[in-house]
């Protein structure tokens, strides 16, 4: 594990808290132009999820009806009732995206499995970079608002569900995650630049509240007038 690493993952609560933790529980609300271009009605309804922070688990309701919910892990995405019933659910979810560009349409089990990995990857970063078979190299910094924020490049391992297998955190002086660059493999590919803010503390864990994600130009700077995502999480819990 990098030094600079070791420091992001202190910054942010330290290894050590984050191991007595299993479970973490917010409502957040989503917004951006990617549902219209995938099709879908974009809404500002807040939802509660429930990630579990050390394998790759999350759920999601409301999802599609006030009485049901999303169910994620690797390889599977379902929809079902409060009580279990199951409504749908696809294996092999990723390949269900073979093909796909910006524009092609997802359906609801599409947008599902879109948003639970995003979702576990955001609540759980930085420390699932410390998991097993991640690698982490300190690359090139980039200039923000004239600071300069060092850079950590991740290589996530195969099981791990995520935006691209190469993804780059830029961090502050305080150690503080503020920018996640990465490609959208599930919609064609494209950049996107990824800025986080008003960072909370919740039970012993510091937690940004604001998430807003842009398309990337090619000399890696966003394009400010296509907010792709926009996530703002409140209530954080931890246990």
């Amino acid at each position: 594990m990098s030094d600079l690493l070791d420091k992001v993952l202190a910054a942010h609560g330290g290894l050590d808290r984050w191991t007595q933790l299993t479970t973490v529980r917010a409502s957040v609300v989503g917004g951006g132009e990617l549902w219209a271009m995938k099709g879908l009605v974009p809404d500002r309804e807040s939802r509660e999820i429930v990630v579990s922070l050390h394998e790759q688990w999350i759920s999601v309701s409301p999802y599609g009806a006030p009485d049901q919910r999303s169910q994620f892990t690797p390889g599977r995405v379902a929809i079902e009732k409060l009580d279990g019933q199951l409504v749908a659910e696809r294996q092999e979810a990723r390949a269900s995206f073979a093909g796909h560009q910006l524009r092609t349409p997802w359906d609801p089990l599409h947008r599902a499995y879109f948003s639970s990995y995003a979702l576990w990857t955001y609540l759980t970063t930085p420390f699932h970079l410390a998991m097993p078979g991640f690698s982490v190299t300190e690359i090139e910094g980039v200039q923000e608002n004239g600071e300069l924020w060092r850079g950590l490049r991740a290589g996530y391992p195969a099981g791990i569900e995520s935006h691209s297998t190469v993804q780059d955190f830029y961090v502050d002086e305080d150690y503080l995650v503020r920018r996640h660059d990465y490609h959208v493999d599930v919609a064609g590919g494209f950049p996107g630049v990824h800025y986080l803010s008003d960072y909370v503390e919740a039970d012993g864990v510091w937690v940004p509240t604001t998430r807003r994600a842009y398309r990337r130009e090619t000399d890696d700077g966003p394009i400010l007038d296509q907010l792709m995502v926009s996530i703002d999480v409140r209530d954080i819990r931890f246990s």
